[in-house]
């Protein structure tokens, strides 16, 4: 199988550090069976997403090769902790030492680079981009969900998500925000939703202007739970999807009108243990919550 021959160049490669093949290439391969939907794939949908998170993390080392200095670089000693991941991807169940995302299906290359692949024995399976959105929904802005039916007693939220705040606004691509409900331990109460891609930037501000139904009546989440807000947007040069920063609020802030909070440096922290507020100026996440009751 060519994701056998590639798992094991991969580890061959690892502890030695020393490719026979660029890491991006290594990537597109392991990002191919990730993506792949055919039927008599031996791995299941989070086995997937794992590998499609070890070609991410291939790229980003292919991204701090060419770069001779990159704030986000990722470095030798980060590669090594694939190693273990690669040889147990049939066993691997703990969360992933990265806050990367998969690849995305889109694919901008580099003037005059080729999307040519040195392996050719798996041209036969299809080529990259038949993911499905279920397996990479951080690819495919604009899962919003309709508003819950009413429920007498109950009361359901509806979250207007107005702008970010950001220093460096206009230069993000693509950019669009992730929302999920946790609770204490970072366990999701309700389906995950991204919004579409923002309707424009001006300034210091992205802006959304787009509304969130919160999937669980009020009464029903968990003491201690809050809503996470992850700012995503897309970096050509590395070909993925990033999260730059985060904001949440808590049960205690839920209250009709408007609010601003504080934005937090990555990776997401959902049970909120080491937060860095992401700058000391005073930009911030704007939101306007309308409360529905019967």
């Amino acid at each position: 199988h060519v994701f056998r021959r590639l798992v094991c160049v991969c580890l061959c490669c690892v502890p030695t550090l020393q490719f026979s093949f660029p890491p991006s290439r290594l990537a597109r391969h392991l990002q191919k069976e990730a993506q792949s939907q055919h039927n008599n794939s031996e791995f299941t949908e989070d086995q997937k997403k794992t590998i499609a998170k070890i070609a991410t993390c291939l790229e980003l080392r292919s991204a701090a090769l060419q770069s001779a200095q990159s704030q986000d670089e990722f470095k030798l000693e980060d590669l090594k902790k694939l190693e273990p991941i690669l040889k147990n991807i049939l066993t691997y169940n703990k969360e992933f030492p990265f806050d990367v995302q998969p690849v995305p299906l889109r694919k901008i290359l580099a003037p005059g680079e080729e999307e040519h692949l040195e392996f050719e024995e798996d041209d036969e399976e299809g080529g990259a981009g038949a993911g499905s959105p279920d397996s990479f929904p951080a690819r495919v802005p604009g899962t919003l969900l309709p508003r819950l039916p009413s429920e007498p007693g109950m009361t359901l939220l509806t979250i207007n998500i107005e702008k970010i705040g950001l220093k460096d606004a206009g230069q993000c691509i693509d950019p669009y925000i992730t929302v999920s409900v946790k609770d204490l331990n970072g366990i999701d109460l309700t389906p995950v939703q991204d919004t579409p891609v923002a309707l424009r930037k001006e300034d210091t501000y992205v802006h959304f202007n787009v509304d969130i139904e919160i999937q669980k009546h009020i009464e029903k989440l968990t003491k201690g739970a809050a809503i996470f807000f992850e700012f995503k947007h897309y970096k050509p040069k590395k070909r993925f999807t990033s999260t730059k920063c985060f904001a949440f609020m808590e049960m205690d802030e839920i209250k009709p009108g408007a609010i601003v909070i504080e934005l937090y440096k990555k990776p997401t922290d959902f049970k909120r243990k080491k937060l860095q507020l992401l700058t000391k100026k005073p930009l911030y996440l704007h939101l306007h919550q309308t409360l529905h009751k019967e």
